[in-house]
């Protein structure tokens, strides 16, 4: 018998291009991670929450195209962490890594990689992955 690859567990909503729309997918990062066995109060779960606060916020603020949204994404990773994804309609504003803003150097701190990758037609996805480190809190996903 032929044994399928189980998919990655997922998360994916669609938000607002506001202040507003930027927090709650802070909110809905932290509930969602919660769901998925992530304390709260935990290393993991704040780093989590500190990234996607400052690629929604980027989202909002560079990304914005009137009556367009953003998406944000998490995608547990088989080696236990995080995939996190902040797609936006504006592909021609693409953040480069630099030592300039401090938002960005604070993903660089968090995060294991981040990078960007276009998102057809004319969007772009901002992506991050947070590697969790055995010890620092306990996953079971089934």
């Amino acid at each position: 018998m032929r044994q399928t690859a189980t998919p990655a567990p997922q998360f994916t909503q669609l938000l607002s291009a506001t202040r507003r729309g930027a927090r709650l997918a802070r909110l809905l990062a932290v509930e969602q991670l919660a769901a998925w066995g992530w304390p709260r109060d935990s290393e993991p779960t704040d780093a989590a929450a500190l990234v996607v606060a400052e690629l929604a916020a980027n989202a909002v603020r560079h990304g914005r195209l009137e009556g367009r949204g953003f998406r944000l994404g998490l995608v547990l990773l088989p080696d236990a962490g995080l995939r996190i994804e902040v797609t936006d309609p504006r592909g021609e504003l693409a953040p480069v890594r630099s030592d300039v803003g401090c938002g960005l150097v604070i993903v660089h701190a968090l995060t294991t990689d981040w990078g960007v990758r276009p998102f057809p037609p004319s969007g772009k996805t901002v992506w991050a992955e947070i590697e969790v480190k055995p010890g620092r809190h306990c996953l079971e996903i089934t």
